[in-house]
């Protein structure tokens, strides 16, 4: 006959093994998910990681074979220094900004880069809008990246971006932007176009106000 104690000790080792294989599983859906650029996130994904009170820029590396000043790829572990979301996980609505000493800060949406441009000390003590060497955002049709200041963006589209809010999908033909907004709504701008009070209502949809 079975003793109490010895049913109990049989029960947890069961439970225990059964938390441990769907740990494992979910541990390896986990690990083969990462694809880096390649990831996106279902339209229920959300951001719940809290983002760093300091956002030091990634120093720049001569062992990479790119130029100082050269576009780069997002570091999987970079995470946007105005929101600490995971840009790498966003490849169509990305954006980075190098700086003049190499060192680079990537973000998960152009509307981001604007704010850190707009508010740079609040977001890195260390760099100045001022002192960036080069901009670049993601193409939204093909991910490709572009000269931020040569880039055609969509405001006002039904599109959502990585927020889950308005964004500002960027485009490196203006042919290409225009149909995006007759698909989407919404209507082109240049990067000259975007001062502040276009920021302003934009940050204030996007982030509600709360970065930081």
């Amino acid at each position: 006959m079975t003793s109490a104690p010895v049913r109990s000790r049989a029960l947890l080792l069961g439970s225990a093994a059964v938390c441990m294989t769907v740990a494992g599983a979910l541990f390896w859906q986990y690990a083969t998910s990462r694809g880096g650029a390649d990831f996106t996130p279902p339209q229920e994904d959300i951001c719940i990681v809290p983002p760093a009170r300091v956002s030091l820029a990634h120093p720049y590396d001569p062992a990479s074979g790119l130029g100082m000043y050269d576009v780069r790829p997002i570091p999987a572990d970079a995470r946007c220094p105005v929101c600490g979301m995971y840009p790498a996980r966003f490849p169509k609505w990305a954006a980075q900004i190098i700086f003049k000493d190499g060192s680079a800060h990537f973000f998960d949406s152009p509307v981001d880069l604007f704010m850190f441009l707009e508010d740079s000390a609040r977001f890195d003590p260390t760099h100045k809008a001022e002192d960036a060497a080069a901009l670049y955002v993601a193409d939204h049709r093909s991910g490709a990246w572009v000269d931020a200041r040569q880039a055609t963006f969509v405001i006002d589209s039904s599109a959502k971006g990585p927020m889950r809010g308005p964004d500002l999908p960027a485009f490196a033909k203006l042919a290409d932007a225009q149909a995006f907004a007759t698909e989407y709504g919404g209507r082109t701008l240049g990067f000259v176009d975007l001062d502040r009070s276009v920021m302003g209502g934009l940050r204030s949809s996007t982030h509600a106000g709360h970065t930081h």
